[in-house]
């Protein structure tokens, strides 16, 4: 099957081709179909597959097609977490559009927002956005929602998981009860079936994938070794297997910069990105990571679902999440578009019981192995069982996400319609088709 097969215009095929892809991925020969027909859809693909092509193409098809006033209203909103992602989307979008009259931006926080007023003043088709910025332009009237034909959530399940489900809700508010809604995500946990319950109309589900997968050529490989002793076998891996481009991922923003310290005194050039540093320094140092000027990126896990590195041999996990679908996250940043992969794990005996959990829901055992030299000799308990242990009356104590803040609003979703702050929920009205 060519793109061509799907139904999308030479224009398109044309710019797709031109980044080099002739065969359409599963997700984007499920998804493209039902996009252009106008219906909604709830899709989920491991990482790396093409979901944002998938959403992006019959988009782009349907906005070409439709004739274009003086004015262009804001006609396709694209949500997504975080500022690498917003950015990585809107690439894509600009290269699949070059050869269609469709305008597209970008917008989100860590940067001056002047700028990106002007830019929607001037009238876009599609935007892309994280949640916060878009609210507060829609605050100043920078931007309107009222002719909004699509919304596309993007990683949907990251957005609740860092806290956005009220200002999802709220941003939702401001739209026409009649529009598209495509909510594409790597795992559906029951809020985010709650979430698509309350958006999505008879919506066509479409996996290609079973939930928490991980790519077929990515290889797993985990070092038992003391906590204090971690740092000294990454440089020893690192120096040995003579390795150029490594993404590292720690719990905390502290123990980024801590480590990424370490690596440099070693004589390893790195650089760390996290959501405390500036913008200008996290795209600073994802470029110098993709053209190679550094080795190794250290990164917490708000890199896990925006970095587009085309065959980034090696992941590695200096500390295994606490949440374990977040391991899928991250080791999804190699073996993307059927490339190999190493997702290699550092695992003190703290992290044991996290390491089950992951094991779990990948229902595979990972290779475990102890390099010599490095014999663990720590004996320190399973974390997760510490700190149920200190909970009080017994009760098992909540686990702080990544970034150190687990979000206290979980999202509230009643029946089959959104929860606003404005009382505006969807009518039920039927859809129409394009």
């Amino acid at each position: 099957m060519s793109f061509k097969d799907l139904g999308l215009s030479d224009a398109l095929v044309k710019a797709v081709e031109e980044k080099g892809y002739t065969v359409p991925t599963s997700i984007q020969q499920k998804a493209i179909p039902v996009i252009l027909e106008g219906k909604d859809i709830l899709a989920s693909a491991q990482t790396g597959t093409g979901k944002t092509a998938g959403f992006t193409l019959p988009i782009l098809q349907y906005l070409s097609e439709t004739k274009h006033p003086k004015y262009r209203p804001l006609r396709v909103l694209v949500l997504t977490p975080t500022r690498e992602l917003a950015a990585q989307v809107h690439d894509n979008v600009r290269e699949y559009s070059k050869y269609v009259n469709v305008k597209s931006a970008v917008v989100f926080g860590g940067v001056k927002a002047a700028s990106q007023i002007k830019t929607l003043k001037q009238g876009v088709d599609i935007l892309v956005a994280t949640p916060g910025r878009l609210l507060d332009l829609h605050d100043q009237k920078a931007v309107s929602f009222n002719r909004i034909d699509v919304l596309i959530l993007d990683e949907a399940d990251r957005m609740l998981d860092m806290g956005f489900a009220r200002d999802l809700n709220k941003l939702i508010s401001f739209m026409p009860a009649k529009r598209q809604n495509l909510m594409f995500s790597a795992t559906f946990s029951n809020d985010i079936k709650k979430l698509a319950a309350g958006i999505l109309r008879n919506p066509v589900s479409v996996e290609t994938a079973p939930q928490n997968s991980t790519a077929q050529k990515v290889s797993h490989k985990v070092f038992n070794v003391d906590k204090n002793d971690k740092t000294t076998l990454l440089i020893k891996l690192i120096k040995d297997g003579n390795w150029t481009q490594v993404l590292v991922f720690t719990r905390t923003k502290h123990g980024a910069n801590k480590l990424t310290e370490k690596l440099i005194k070693a004589g390893i050039s790195a650089a760390a990105i996290h959501g405390n540093k500036s913008q200008g320094a996290r795209t600073k140092a994802l470029k110098n990571f993709k053209d190679n000027s550094i080795k190794i990126l250290v990164a917490t896990d708000i890199a896990a679902r925006g970095l587009d590195i085309p065959l980034l041999p090696h992941v590695i996990n200096y500390e295994l999440p606490n949440v374990p679908e977040d391991y899928v996250h991250r080791i999804g940043r190699t073996g993307r578009a059927g490339a190999a992969g190493e997702a290699i794990s550092l695992v003190c005996s703290e992290e044991t019981e996290y390491q089950n959990e992951i094991e779990k829901i990948l229902n595979e055992k990972l290779k475990t192995t102890v390099l010599e030299g490095f014999e663990p000799t720590d004996t320190a308990p399973a974390k997760r069982a510490a700190t149920q242990s200190k909970g009080s009356f017994g009760k098992k104590s909540k686990s702080s996400n990544s970034q150190g803040n687990r979000p206290k609003n979980k999202p509230h979703f009643k029946g089959n319609k959104t929860e606003s702050t404005t009382g505006r929920g969807r009518t039920g009205a039927p859809k129409k088709k394009r």
